[in-house]
């Protein structure tokens, strides 16, 4: 921590002093600003919230009766003297990055992030389709999270995910046999609805996820129809059906539901933990699907050199390797130690193995004379 930083460590959160108030704090504070609606960084408690309009429908669903001051993305707010705006952040809907500007200097905070390794404005088809897509925000410091801050994690087109996760689905329709797809119920399981090609068969969701599926229909977001498994009145059709739920129905009464004939539903999860080895069996699942809502390796890299930041903290994920591979770049870098990333303990990596920990060393070790500051060759 330097002395007049914009953003510093305190036990509730990140704090900005000039400001006197915090980013995604985890422990109640009178003033916060909020990147997204995920529990690890939208908590209860509050005196007053600041966050994206985008985002006020699902704040509200799930924080009740709060005192909410919603912004449109690019609007600024300007209190104590600090310049307030928000930004896309393309993680899930209403995700933004904060910049913050006092005296001549401007920090951004990413909070989550998904942001392909593209340059901006092409392959848009690869952006998160159920939220706005991110915008790189210049600054002089770029606070930026590392969930998959590896150069193992580098997911595959989004359009091939989506193709494998129908076939999978068509086949087991064709087999007789329900699907159901695990991911978390707010943002993933609306970016898998989105992709999914409702001419296979019936959609049925988890209670946990349809409330939010009407978020983001009220926002213009596309999604397929759906109806809660409770309302499905010819079990016959369940045969041909996929089943979106969160990971905590694995194995239980309303997974067994699904049943048809005798013949159990298949199962599978979506989640860029799917990338690790082993991961498959961790899950005791039938299929696995690598799709994450936030950046990969080449993604990260992309987003913080379009930031043209001189100086970056690094937050929840992998800080050590990422911090590494900025200062390597001659990047002045440093980590935050945060308590988000707790958002659904059921998308949580497995174990590394001694092995995988080798192999992720090896792979920096590799990377990093090899590329600049845009992961492209020096």
């Amino acid at each position: 921590m330097s002395l007049g930083d914009l953003v510093i460590e305190r036990p509730a959160g990140l704090y900005c002093p000039p400001g006197d108030f915090y980013i995604d704090p985890w422990r109640p504070v009178d003033r916060a600003v909020i990147t997204h609606a995920h529990a690890d960084h939208a908590r209860p408690g509050h005196g007053h919230y600041l966050a994206s309009a985008r985002s006020e429908g699902v704040l509200r669903a799930r924080l009740g009766a709060i005192t909410l001051q919603a912004l449109a993305y690019g609007e600024v707010v300007e209190h104590r003297g600090v310049r307030i705006s928000l930004h896309p952040a393309g993680h899930v809907l209403g995700s933004s990055q904060v910049r913050v500007e006092h005296g001549g200097r401007v920090w951004v905070a990413s909070g989550d992030y998904f942001a392909t390794a593209a340059p901006v404005g092409a392959l848009a088809d690869e952006d998160n389709l159920t939220c706005d897509p991110f915008e790189p925000v210049r600054c002089d410091c770029f606070i930026t999270e590392s969930t998959f801050g590896l150069p193992i994690y580098r997911w595959r087109p989004q359009r091939e995910v989506y193709a494998d996760i129908n076939a999978w689905w068509s086949a087991n329709a064709d087999a007789g046999r329900a699907s159901l797809l695990m991911g978390y119920s707010f943002g993933k399981a609306q970016r898998l609805l989105a992709g999914l090609d409702e001419r296979i068969g019936p959609i049925v969701v988890h209670a946990a996820v349809e409330p939010l599926n009407r978020a983001y229909r009220a926002e213009g977001v596309r999604l397929p129809t759906t109806q809660l498994l409770s309302e499905v009145t010819d079990k016959a059709s369940l045969a041909r059906a996929i089943a979106i739920g969160p990971p905590s129905v694995q194995d239980s009464a309303w997974a067994r539901a699904l049943t048809v004939g005798g013949i159990e539903a298949s199962d599978a999860f979506a989640s860029g933990w799917m990338q690790l080895r082993g991961a498959r069996r961790w899950r005791a699942v039938d299929r696995g699907f690598v799709m994450s809502d936030h950046a990969d390796w080449p993604g990260l890299q992309r987003a913080i050199a379009a930031t043209g930041a001189e100086r970056v903290i690094v937050t929840h994920g992998y800080e050590a390797v990422m911090v590494r591979w900025l200062e390597q770049q001659g990047l002045q870098a440093g980590s935050f130690r945060t308590e988000f990333g707790r958002e659904d303990a059921a998308e949580a990596a497995p174990p590394q193995s001694a092995e995988a920990a080798r192999e992720v060393t090896a792979a920096v070790d590799a990377e990093a004379p090899e590329t600049g500051p845009t992961g492209a060759p020096r």
